[in-house]
């Protein structure tokens, strides 16, 4: 189980890294983007994030 949640960490690191590596200033317009966004809009995007993943995961089990 560990072995697992530690794989699905290092993927979760590497696909986060993806985007500054291969276009940093597409990726700060992105931050800068998203920290102009208002609570609500944040939350909303955080939970479809969620859902979509939850989702994902049961699909592949």
């Amino acid at each position: 189980m560990w072995l697992d949640f530690f794989s699905a960490l290092a993927l979760v690191l590497v696909i986060e890294g993806l985007m500054p590596f291969v276009n940093p200033q597409a990726w700060r317009n992105m931050v800068h983007r998203v920290a102009e966004m208002d609570d609500r809009s944040l939350r909303f995007a955080g939970l479809t994030c969620m859902v979509i993943g939850c989702v994902a995961l049961w699909l592949l089990r």
